[in-house]
């Protein structure tokens, strides 16, 4: 069942480039408003990271860096779009094949970077208790500190952190990566129902119930407490290590 928005008030700000042509160049952009609990605050980026964080506040705040050549930049534009199940966020680059790039939720966007511009994007986002976090970049690395709603992270090509200071998200909890670790800490009165699984590294966690099998360590279930939550972890070519908060 799709959840309605509640109220979402945005403000954002797009700050110019003061460069010389050529010359490296930053420029930033902000966005922030309310998004509904059980809505879902989405960014998909290209190349860059991207860093969640919770906040005691009721705004979803969205903080973007557009770092490269003063010529490259102002070809990146940042896209906020709205949707009956919260936000998405895009990072949106020129396309050379004449068919321009989308941003929609989820599996409908269609981003591209067959210019091969050098630009990259550095998201900062601040998200409130029961907000849901989608987050996923192609070349970047992905934090998650102190989160307090459900999470969703995928990366080709970096290192994915997340520390959850709750753990009663519903449902199913995913983090995938192809060519950086994962490393998650978890409160340590956390419930859930544990699969992680690596081709080329191994799987290592501080929870006895969660038994690792093969010869080479790369294959983990088990659960955690009462259990009752999916958290599904996927490496390609990195470990993964599951830990428990000190």
């Amino acid at each position: 069942m799709h959840r309605k928005i509640i109220a979402l008030v945005a403000f954002a700000l797009m700050l110019p480039v003061f460069a010389t042509a050529g010359m490296p160049a930053e420029e930033e952009f902000n966005w922030s408003g309310t998004v509904a609990a059980g809505d879902s605050v989405e960014i998909q980026n290209l190349n860059g990271a991207i860093a969640a964080e919770y906040t005691s506040g009721n705004e979803v705040e969205i903080m973007a860096v557009k770092e490269g050549s003063s010529g490259d930049i102002p070809e990146v534009e940042i896209e906020v779009v709205e949707h009956a199940n919260g936000i998405t966020v895009c990072a949106i680059y020129p396309r050379g094949d004449g068919r321009g790039n989308v941003c929609a939720a989820g599996d409908d966007s269609r981003l591209n970077n067959e210019d091969n511009n050098k630009t990259r994007v550095t998201f900062r986002v601040r998200v409130p208790a029961g907000v849901e976090f989608d987050g996923n970049t192609m070349n970047g690395r992905l934090t998650a500190d102190d989160m307090q709603s459900n999470l969703r992270l995928m990366t080709m090509s970096g290192a994915v952190d997340v520390e959850m200071g709750a753990a009663d998200w519903t449902g199913s909890l995913s983090i995938e990566s192809m060519n950086g670790s994962i490393d998650v800490v978890l409160p340590a009165g956390a419930s859930a129902d544990v699969d992680a699984e690596t081709m080329n590294g191994r799987v290592s966690s501080d929870w006895d119930d969660v038994e690792v099998h093969g010869h080479r360590r790369n294959h983990a279930n088990g659960t955690i407490g009462t259990g009752g939550r999916d958290l599904t972890l996927e490496a390609m070519n990195r470990s993964i290590t599951l830990r428990r908060s000190r």
